[in-house]
């Protein structure tokens, strides 16, 4: 909590410049948005089919990996919302220069962007976005909107020894503890472990698998609406597009098997 205010405060000092944290290992340091925007590299891009808008947007941008001069690729990182919501990225994806691209859209409060829904605020003040997402495979949950910060971090397995399975878990559930990275970790907690304060922990005190029946925990993921209407909920459905049948039943093999890895809060 004392993380997301400093965040909130950081990005409504001042009405006309919004400020972006860079933290990599010892060394930090703050962007402004007039600074981004003028940022040599910054660029006028196009992004087909937005996550956040449902719509082709246009932004001006810099190149993420020019924010990560300190970072090698087999580092991780972590971009922290506003509301929350923490996206694992690992670097590799970050730092490529081929296939998918990662940038960093600056809003610029003379051309505000529009809210992203009636009585909602802009997906800005900085937004990670990716040009040839397809290329790979990046999902929904590796675009974060309202990034406070963006900061290096040991593995997730290093940070949190109450998220891997056991050693000698299978080879589909060991590679659904990755696809749980990918798509999960932004919102949820498991076993009290995780950085994200935006949905439920996914273990305590019952795991998915316990109370979803049959089919319906797939029909969830795919298309929560379908199940529990609420006009509020905010978690969005994942297509096979996104999430493939096979790292579906990975993911859920993970989650049957962390039912029976339970720990005390």
């Amino acid at each position: 909590m004392k993380f997301l205010l400093a965040s909130l405060l950081l990005l409504t000092a001042s009405a006309h410049s919004a400020e972006l944290q860079v933290t990599q290992g010892d060394h930090r340091h703050t962007w402004s948005s007039a600074e981004l925007l003028s940022h040599p590299q910054a660029r006028d891009i196009e992004i087909p089919a937005d996550v956040a808008y449902k719509r082709t947007m246009h932004y001006r941008a810099v190149p993420i990996a020019v924010l990560l001069d300190r970072i090698a690729p087999g580092d991780h990182l972590q971009a922290v919302a506003l509301d929350g919501f923490a996206a694992e990225l690992p670097a590799a994806t970050l730092l490529a220069t081929q296939g998918a691209r990662a940038w960093l859209a600056v809003e610029d409060t003379k051309n505000p962007w529009p809210p992203l829904a009636k009585g909602k605020p802009s997906a800005g003040p900085f937004y990670l976005v990716w040009t040839n997402p397809q290329t790979s495979q990046i999902g929904p949950e590796q675009w974060p909107f309202q990034v406070a910060t963006i900061r290096q971090l040991a593995p997730v397995a290093q940070r949190f020894p109450a998220l891997p399975p056991a050693a000698d878990a299978s080879a589909e559930v060991q590679a659904g503890f990755a696809t749980y990275q990918k798509n999960c970790m932004a919102c949820h907690r498991l076993n009290g472990a995780g950085d994200a304060e935006f949905g439920p922990d996914l273990n305590i005190p019952h795991n998915p698998t316990e109370y979803f029946a049959s089919d319906f925990l797939r029909q969830y993921i795919r298309d929560p609406q379908s199940l529990r209407h609420w006009p509020q909920g905010r978690m969005p459905g994942f297509s096979e597009q996104v999430l493939p049948p096979a790292e579906l039943e990975r993911l859920i093999a993970y989650l049957q098997h962390m039912a029976k890895r339970k720990t005390a809060l």
